[in-house]
């Protein structure tokens, strides 16, 4: 399970998401700069918010009221951006094996072995990222956040950076990996067949705010607003019932 109440405010821009999650796929849906990416940095420790609670499975990572804030690296949260932040100098298997350093030298070896064959790279344990096409830098990538065996997987728009068939590819890769690991995934994209395409649940995010959420399917055939309807590409004409915001 899931909790993210959190508020976060900027100069001009106010955070305010209040989500609860049983599990599976989650994809944050929106256009980009409305807070997406920020919930993932506050989930992830990288950024504070002013108040709120961050629970994942029992286990409170954030609680302003309790103040309570675990540093990143005490919050079992693997976190893959758009970027995939490899060492140059390491190899494939040196930088999937990063966090494991309070693991004994042989257990790393097997843990990474395991690791690069749940993403199909087994055989390029010993080049550097330079040697990888874009879509294999990003296997390590996501090897790497999931060899610490983390509680919640946070992946920031992933796969945009990535030409249509390897993104294709990598999606049901993620999706085969989301259901045998069984972590917890909250998904960045503004990239709606996307969004259908792996959430379990849809949460659509506008300037800061949690406007729906539910399945892509009902999202798409029940929008709960004007902007809602207009995000996922149905015709808000169409929609006489919805309320304008």
């Amino acid at each position: 399970m899931l909790e993210i109440r959190i508020q976060k405010r900027l100069r001009d821009f106010s955070l305010d998401i209040d989500l609860r999650l049983p599990g599976g796929m989650t994809v944050l849906f929106g256009r980009s700069g409305m807070g997406k990416s920020m919930t993932l940095t506050c989930v992830a420790g990288l950024q504070k918010p002013d108040e709120g609670r961050i629970v994942v499975n029992g286990r409170v990572l954030f609680d302003s009221a309790a103040n309570i804030n675990l540093p990143p690296q005490q919050r079992r949260v693997g976190y893959v951006t758009q970027d995939y932040l490899l060492f140059p100098h390491l190899t494939v298997a040196q930088n999937v094996a990063f966090g494991l350093h309070r693991h004994p030298h042989q257990e790393q070896e097997a843990i990474v072995h395991e690791a690069l064959a749940w993403v199909g790279l087994e055989k390029l344990a010993r080049q550097r990222p330079s040697e990888l096409s874009g879509g294999q830098q990003q296997r390590v990538a996501l090897a790497r956040a999931l060899v610490t065996r983390p509680q919640l997987l946070l992946l920031d728009e992933p796969f945009s950076a990535l030409d249509s068939p390897t993104r294709c590819r990598l999606r049901q890769d993620l999706l085969r990996l989301q259901k045998e690991q069984g972590v917890p995934t909250l998904f960045v994209t503004h990239d709606l067949a996307e969004a259908m395409a792996l959430g379990d649940r849809l949460a659509v995010i506008a300037d800061g705010q949690l406007l729906q959420l539910d399945t892509p399917q009902e999202v798409r055939q029940q929008p709960a607003n004007v902007l809602v309807a207009e995000l996922v590409g149905r015709d808000a004409l169409a929609l006489p019932t919805l309320v304008t915001l």
